[in-house]
């Protein structure tokens, strides 16, 4: 059964439209390095802007998650994953949520009753219980005894900030025991595998709720998860998602993926994520900064354990796996097909300049151990040779061994903890309730970045096109397309030209229409061929005109004083300017 197909099908006969999945690198200003949620990109029309294809939409969307990669290698964690998700913006709320839901696993996947279970928000100090889910899984014949309230849990929230709401989620059995007639969320055996959000609030700075104008629904519904459990296997890299890509890599190695399950998990994983990174439109390339660092990051580690399973790294082993993956999802993502070649490439490329740095780690621990007082590798030097040299400690503890030394393995997990906890805190404050962000000042720098890239098309050449954005609160940073360096005298040229534009009060306007329509305006669009046949086009004035979802300010002279802080290579052919405004 293809899940994915058949989930599209039931929604669309529910009068749902499906839209494209957007690119994992996201669109309009981010403010989190991927998508890492099929909500994410529709955050501005969950909080109220109408979206062009109706009220009632559903998709697949490719996602990556990075805030627990070094977990990746056990039976359930991915980086790239699908989420499977319909909404209702405005349309309709609890009833026919749950009705669809239950609909969908009872009579199209055909899941027995007797192994579902759900959990409804409890209450609080602020909110009610939500006994109107309750009663309506109650009505479709889900046991009271199978139904669990908690507060926690069963509130879900985009970020620190936007919008939010209870939930009610939806797991299966997965274990060969007798069924438990009475629901334990905490028991294992039991899986999450569906999530209705019924987000009817926004969440503020300091915390508080704030009603929103229409009441709306956020479900997901991983493919991956949802595609084990129906195959019954425990180890999701069993499942007819990985089997490909598993046998792949056993006839590349000439190994069992039994015995070698963990490197056979990273290997499949992370070259997966890795193609769909670099096929982005987004054009991202291994750096050590943002996207590129995670990408870097991914196909290192995955040469790392095809070493560990004597793989020939020499030989086009990544390419003939990412090949395979290539063939298996470019019906769905024709990004695929179109960049493959640019894929390759990215991952020869990095393979070569990993095979080097891994010779410079070589030679590192040689004057470690030339230099040593003592018997021991300590932990800073252990960790060193993980984050610089990408040794892992698997490694170091081998050639330590074969020279009759130890290392602080201890110390080296303690260090490594804090570097992991540190990268999750980063990763989350990237994401706080949309795109763009929703607050005051972020709203004010995503319009400057529209100004911003108008200034650079007439002060370089009306050749220079939008790379990629990040938005926070405290500033703006804009990528562009650029072959040099800008003098003193062309960022001051920016500059001046933004503040014009600033103190001219130029209105802000925006106006739906055709895609084709937009093109033949002029506007202008970072990634056009993912954009939906109805677009929201933003004209500032007569100096700037894009295909964009919001938020933006209503007039030029909210912004304050524009000042550039500094400018510098991004990538090939890339260069980044980070900006901020001030009070005049």
């Amino acid at each position: 059964m293809n899940i994915r197909d058949k989930y599209i099908e039931f929604f669309v006969s529910k009068g749902h439209k499906q839209i494209p999945s957007a690119p994992v690198v996201p669109e309009n200003d981010p403010s989190v390095l991927f998508n890492t949620a099929g909500m994410q990109p529709l955050v501005p029309y969950l909080m109220g802007e109408p979206h062009p294809y109706g009220t009632r939409l559903c998709d697949y969307q490719k996602c990556i998650r990075t805030n627990d990669l070094d977990e990746v290698g056990d039976v359930t964690h991915h980086t790239f994953f699908e989420m499977l998700g319909n909404w209702s913006l405005g349309d309709y709320f609890k009833k026919e949520s749950i009705e669809y839901s239950f609909e969908f696993l009872t009579k199209v996947l055909n899941i027995p009753i007797e192994r579902l279970a759900v959990t409804v928000f409890k209450g609080n100090d602020v909110l009610e219980e939500d006994i109107e889910s309750e009663n309506y899984w109650l009505s479709h014949g889900i046991k009271k005894e199978r139904i669990a309230k908690t507060s926690e849990d069963n509130f879900w929230s985009a970020g620190e900030v936007g919008p939010c709401g209870t939930d009610t989620e939806i797991f299966y059995f997965r274990s060969d025991d007798d069924i438990p007639e009475t629901f334990d969320p905490e028991d294992d055996r039991w899986v999450e595998i569906w999530n209705n959000v019924f987000m009817q609030y926004e969440r503020k700075e300091d915390g508080s709720l704030v009603v929103l104008p229409k009441k709306n629904v956020d479900t997901g519904m991983g493919l991956e998860r949802i595609t084990a459990v129906l195959e019954g296997v425990n180890d999701n890299y069993e499942s007819s998602i990985w089997k490909g890509t598993i046998k792949k890599i056993e006839e590349i190695s000439g190994k069992s993926y039994y015995g070698n399950e963990k490197a056979f998990r990273i290997i499949a994983d992370h070259i997966k994520a890795a193609v769909f990174i670099s096929s982005d439109p987004a054009g991202i390339k291994p750096s050590n900064t943002d996207q590129g660092y995670i990408l870097r990051r991914l196909i290192r580690r995955a040469i790392r354990y095809a070493k560990m399973i004597d793989i020939d790294i020499n030989s086009n082993w990544e390419s003939e796996i990412a090949k395979n993956i290539i063939d298996e999802y470019k019906k769905y993502y024709s990004e695929l097909s179109t960049n493959e070649n640019v894929v390759m490439e990215v991952l020869k490329n990095e393979k070569i300049k990993f095979n080097r740095t891994l010779e410079k780690g070589l030679r590192e621990f040689e004057k470690i151990v030339k230099n040593l007082n003592e018997n021991e590798i300590n932990k800073d030097l252990a960790f060193k040779l993980y984050d610089t040299y990408g040794f892992p400690i698997e490694l170091t503890l081998e050639l330590a061994k074969e020279r009759g030394l130890t290392v602080d393995e201890k110390g080296f997990y303690e260090k490594f903890k804090a570097h992991q906890e540190l990268s999750r805190t980063a990763s989350a404050g990237k994401f706080k309730g949309g795109l763009a962000g929703n607050s005051e000042i972020e709203t004010k720098y995503h319009t400057a970045t529209h100004l911003l890239n108008a200034a650079l098309k007439v002060v370089i050449n009306k050749d220079v096109h939008q790379k990629g954005s990040n938005i926070t609160d405290e500033r703006m940073r804009f990528d562009f397309s650029c072959d040099h360096k800008l003098t003193d005298e062309e960022k001051k040229a920016v500059e001046d030209l933004v503040n014009k534009w600033i103190d001219e009060g130029l209105p802000v306007t925006k106006k739906e229409m055709s895609k084709e329509e937009a093109i033949k305006s002029g506007a202008e669009c970072m990634f056009i061929e993912k954009y939906p046949d109805i677009v929201t086009v933003y004209s500032i004035g007569d100096v700037s005109k894009e295909l964009c979802g919001g938020p933006h300010v209503n007039n030029t002279s909210e912004l304050g004083h524009f000042k550039i802080k500094k400018e510098e290579a991004s990538s090939a052919g890339v260069r980044r300017i980070k900006a901020i405004l001030e009070e005049k």
